[in-house]
Parts: structure tokens; sequence; C-alpha cells
């Protein structure tokens, strides 16, 4: 199975360092020295000549960007490793790939369908199943813990555990998010005098 670890992104430096966005809960090991990874747009493998952090991102050098220009061309190429999500080095508690999630059913803590998982985003907060619903229309579920408690890619489901409002047919608590501060209504013919 591919994975994308990284996206490369700005140049940093003459050398021909890289800053790079990380997506592997494993950088340490996906991205040491000596590891060859593919890319997407192929440019060719890339091979790990040195890594450090600086300033809360990480830097890489491939043994094939010798400058800053070369650098400069892999912005925007994901680095991609080959995997085997059955040998148990791979397995990671609470890590599950695209292809894991995309085609599970959807339910709710209290067991109603509400859904398929077709797709999963990666946003700057946090990653996102993206659940097409029975009418067809699609919701961003953020991937945390609070949100979707149960991943359970044996069974063919997840659980979702959403706000109100967020699913169709869900409705919003009186007061929840609805910018009322739970007072009565205070609007014309309410009283108050």
């Amino acid at each position: 199975m591919e994975l994308v670890v990284a996206r490369a992104g700005r140049a940093h430096g003459l050398r021909g360092e890289v800053a790079l966005e990380v997506r592997t809960d494993a950088p340490e090991r996906r991205l040491a020295v000596g590891a060859r990874l593919r890319t997407d747009p192929d440019v060719g493998a890339l091979t790990v000549a040195s890594v450090r952090a600086h300033q809360g991102r990480l830097l890489v050098a491939f043994e094939e960007t010798a400058d800053r220009t070369a650098a400069e061309e892999l912005r925007g190429v994901l680095l991609l490793v080959d995997v085997d999500l059955d040998d148990p080095a791979e397995a990671e508690d609470d890590a599950w790939h695209r292809s894991q999630l995309v085609g599970l059913r959807a339910t709710t803590t209290d067991g109603r369908d509400v859904g398929e998982v077709v797709g999963l985003e990666h946003l700057p907060a946090q990653d996102a199943l993206l659940v097409r619903q029975p009418s067809g229309a699609t919701v961003l579920v953020p991937f945390v813990r609070e949100l979707v408690p149960e991943v359970d890619v044996a069974g063919g489901r997840v659980v979702l555990d959403p706000p109100g409002g967020l699913l169709e047919g869900d409705e919003v608590a009186d007061g929840e998010d609805d910018g009322e501060d739970g007072s009565p209504d205070d609007g014309p013919g309410a009283g108050g005098r």
C-alpha cells in the first residue's frame, strides 16, 4: 500500500533543503537518513541525505537536490512510501489509511445509519472524514476521538458522535450554537415591562 508521508514545501537556504508538511505519525522512521521515497508527480525517487528541525518545521535535504534551484522544483510534490499494512511493524494504534476507511458505513452512537465514508481530507487542524449522507449530500466530520469514538474496519463501520446539526436529521439542541444565551425569547410581544 502506498502512503503519503509528506508534502514538499518551500526551499530553505542555498544547500537544497526543503521544508516539509509532514503527514505521518512516524517521521523519524519514514524520513530517516537513507530512506528512499517515491514522488507524485513523479520527479524521480529521492533519498534522504539529512533531516533537522528548524523553528517548528522539518527540513530535509535529498541526495538528488544539491542546491536551492533543485529544491524549489520539489515544491508541492508528495513524498510516498510503500508499506504492508499486514506487517506488525507497520501497525499503529488509532491509525488508519484512507483505503481502509473509504467504504465504511457511518453510524451514530445510537445505531442510526447516517451514510458512507467516501474520503479522507487532510486539513490544517486535523484530518476529516468525508461522509456521503443518504440524501447524497456530503459532510466533513473532524476525525478526532470525540466525534469518531470508534473505527471498526473489520466490522465495516465507523461510529460518529457528532454535535447537533452536523448531520442531516440532527437538530441543534436549545441554546446550542444558535447564538442564544439560553434565556427566554425577548423579542416583540415577549413582555419584560
